[in-house]
């Protein structure tokens, strides 16, 4: 498996990308070939600071780095040797196999989709979060690609979403609902009711109906469509709340010594929890709907969180999930034109 890493990108770069491959070099016997993609002298400088050498690692000179002030657009077109756009240049190509990056969102998916684009029938990809709840893990899509959408994208993101869910989580006949601010089909905003007419209508998906903010974190559908903007917001929180809970718990615990004892004895359980909860052990987030693999991490992603997302990219690599879509995609259009 062959891995194209933007190093300039992320709030931390180049450290936690090169601290990431360092990590993934140690775990990841499948990765056969990391291309370091960015400026060459600061990667280099990097890669002897934390002492990374390996023949697995190329370095591939981008002479640009996206800011994060930039536009999605403005970092393609006005930097087009950027690290981003020369990672996603090695996919398209067919020298790697797929793209990591914790960069610039906007520009990662442009450059994706303008250079690797869709597959047929899907016309914006999303970005496709596995989500914890109290019953099973379940599917945030879309979780930041296309904040402004338009209904047949939602039913375009349950389709993508159903073929991950059955293809990647194993799940026989995936569950798909639609994210709103009630279970009535009269609530939501323009865009939730509009889908939700669609969903109903739709042949081939096993469409619940809307579900609500408590429902995800209790007993949730496989699969949960939503806008970009409201999915971004959703996974944000999600993380941040997480970690504020865990810091509250470890303040409690540190008060007094007796709740420092069961602490002690509870250990184990604390580090299940926060392995589930973690954003850096999910390390990244599949970008749906391209003729390729994209690996979207966390601006602040962590060297661990780094070395997940390249694990997240061989695993997306090993399932094969994007002509799974392409076939659900197609199957879609044919059954839901052949009743209308």
């Amino acid at each position: 498996m062959k891995i194209a890493l933007d190093v300039m990108g992320g709030d931390h770069a180049p450290q936690n990308p090169i601290g990431g491959v360092k990590l993934a070099l140690e775990s990841l016997p499948q990765v056969e070939k990391i291309y370091l993609v960015g400026v060459p002298e600061v990667m280099e400088r990097e890669l002897a600071a934390q002492g990374v050498s390996s023949p697995k690692l190329e370095i591939v000179p981008a002479s640009q780095v996206v800011d994060m002030s930039d536009s999605g657009l403005d970092a393609v077109r006005k930097k087009k040797d950027s690290s981003i756009s020369r990672a996603v240049d090695l996919v398209k190509e067919g020298k790697a196999d797929a793209v990591v990056s914790a960069g610039h969102t906007g520009a990662a998916v442009t450059a994706s989709l303008i250079k690797l684009r869709t597959l047929p029938h899907i016309e914006r990809p999303a970005i496709v979060a596995i989500m914890p709840s109290l019953t099973k893990n379940w599917l945030l899509i879309d979780a930041g690609a296309n904040p402004d959408s338009e209904p047949a994208h939602l039913v375009q993101n349950a389709i993508m979403g159903t073929a991950f869910a059955r293809h990647v989580l194993g799940r026989a006949d995936p569950v798909v609902g639609l994210m709103s601010n009630g279970t009535e089909e009269e609530k939501g905003n323009a865009l939730c009711k509009e889908t939700g007419k669609l969903l109903r209508h739709s042949k081939g998906l096993n469409f619940c109906g809307n579900v609500e903010g408590h429902d995800i974190w209790e007993d949730p559908p496989d699969v949960v469509v939503c806008d970009g903007f409201t999915g971004n917001i959703i996974l944000k929180t999600a993380e941040a709340l997480a970690h504020a809970m865990f810091s509250m718990i470890k303040r409690e615990i540190m008060a007094g010594t007796m709740t420092q004892i069961g602490a002690m004895l509870a250990k184990p359980a604390f580090k299940r929890v926060h392995q589930q909860t973690s954003a850096d052990e999910a390390g990244g987030m599949p970008l749906l709907g391209l003729n390729g693999i994209t690996i979207i991490a966390h601006g602040g992603a962590s060297p661990v969180a780094m070395k997940n997302a390249i694990r997240q990219a061989c695993e997306s690599i090993k399932h094969q999930i994007n002509p799974h879509i392409e076939t659900a995609a197609t199957q879609h259009s044919i059954l839901n034109h052949a009743h209308a």
